[in-house]
């Protein structure tokens, strides 16, 4: 029999989970996961307007419910849980699909201001992590900025664009839902210092903007003029290509009057977050131009644009787990094929899988190749791994060490206080957005 720890539950987790037990008939896999809720970010990441995606929580659950894997929530690794070391004692191998789980900075003057929040924070919000924080993130403010042009950014945006009955249908936590639907941001603004061009947002995504009921799409045709991709988009590929022409046509179109309006802006760097009142009041942008090389040359010249709430997107990045390696450029964990490195050799036992292995890109199905080649690389390594002795039933060494998990039906209890929870609010299923109220509901106790 060959034990093995997969710490974390998002999909590149349960992807090798799914890898493992196909493949050895004799694996045994335990899913562990900080949180008692699995998922990662496909619960607590992808917008909750997004229910086709959402979707994928189905097919994961199959996983997380075959006869040999088995889901422990609720188990803190590293600083102050069960250290790598240890873990690494109870299994025969351990791999590491702990994500990004930090967000890259701007560097600028007022960054830290009152009402200057980075998108990650603002979406744990509204998609009820337990981790989160409500500081009234929409708080006396009538305009934002996002910053960022990616689909993060793309998805901040909609959902403050969206009214009361495009978000009553999800599963967002009733406060956030309420601070939505009573916030009078009319204008939200979301910048890239490059071009229209050099967009990371997709254009599935791009054009959902076009569709919000309550909000018009404005372009500023000098923008896009500034990028010579524009004038003429055939030589783009054909994910860029699409781009602009979606931009294209918002900015040759007129505007419905819709009481919010998006305006999505190009070539503006911001350099300082202005004060008003000890709160963010403005960002101070400067106009960037293309420099030849594919990036951009700042001009000098300078714009000021109001808001009151600014959420930064622009980029993830991985933190070190104790007892870990951690490469600090490039915030992901030194391996060979999945394979962790210590100072350069291989780490028998330990991999990684997911954006600790390779940084924070592809998207989600990205993570099913990149578990197949760590798991590939563990099962070549089985012979020798399955040699050591480790205890019968790790589960039981750690209940022992004052572990306490929350197992399937624990998540089974918390799934079904959502849907209670949700009926008595006349909605579907509604998110429960705190620690408290999903040990309680994991321990059969009404919310």
């Amino acid at each position: 029999m060959l034990r093995v720890a997969v710490v974390g539950s998002g999909p590149s987790g349960v992807y090798c989970a799914q890898t493992l037990v196909q493949q050895e008939p004799l694996a045994r896999v335990d899913v562990l996961d900080r949180l008692p809720c699995p998922y990662g970010l496909v619960r607590y990441g992808v917008a909750p307007d997004h229910e086709k995606i959402k979707s994928l929580q189905n097919n994961l659950r199959t996983v997380l419910e075959h006869d040999r894997v088995r889901f422990l929530g609720r188990v803190q690794v590293g600083a102050g849980g069960v250290p790598a070391a240890r873990l690494r004692e109870l299994y025969h191998a351990v791999v590491y699909c702990v994500g990004a789980a930090t967000d890259r900075h701007l560097g600028i003057p007022g960054e830290d201001l009152p009402g200057s929040w980075s998108a990650t924070q603002f979406v744990s919000w509204y998609s009820a992590h337990p981790d989160a924080v409500d500081d009234g993130f929409l708080r006396e403010a009538r305009s934002a900025v996002v910053i960022g042009v990616g689909n993060v950014a793309v998805d901040v945006t909609r959902i403050l664009a969206r009214g009361a009955a495009e978000l009553g249908p999800t599963d967002m936590p009733d406060a956030a839902l309420r601070a939505l639907t009573a916030s009078r941001v009319t204008e939200i603004q979301m910048v890239g210092r490059r071009g229209p061009s050099q967009a990371r947002f997709t254009t599935k995504e791009l054009r959902e903007l076009g569709t919000l009921p309550e909000a018009d799409v404005l372009v500023d045709p000098a923008e896009l003029a500034l990028d010579p991709a524009c004038a003429d988009p055939s030589s783009l590929p054909a994910p860029q290509r699409r781009n602009v022409e979606v931009l294209r046509s918002w900015a040759d179109g007129t505007p419905r009057g819709a009481p919010r309006r998006i305006r999505l802006r190009f070539f503006l760097r911001p350099v300082e977050l202005l004060a008003e009142a000890g709160r963010v009041g403005a960002v101070r942008f400067e106009r960037t131009v293309p420099d030849g090389r594919g990036g951009v040359a700042g001009t000098g010249a300078f714009e000021v644009v109001e808001a009151q709430l600014v959420l930064r997107s622009v980029g993830y990045r991985g933190v070190p787990l104790e007892g870990l390696p951690f490469d600090a450029g490039s915030g992901t964990v030194p391996h060979l094929a999945g394979r962790v490195l210590r100072d350069g050799v291989v780490a028998p036992g330990e991999y990684v899988a997911g954006w600790i292995k390779r940084g924070p890109t592809g998207v989600i199905g990205t993570n099913r190749p990149c578990a197949k080649e760590t798991v590939i690389s563990l099962l070549e390594d089985a012979p020798a791994l399955a040699r050591r002795e480790v205890p019968e039933d790790p589960l039981a060494v750690l209940r022992a060490e004052g572990v306490e998990p929350v197992e399937w039906e624990g998540w089974r209890a918390i799934e079904r206080a959502e849907a209670e929870l949700g009926a008595s609010l006349g909605r579907g299923v509604v998110k429960l957005p705190d620690w408290q109220s999903l040990l309680t509901a994991a321990h059969g106790k009404a919310p």
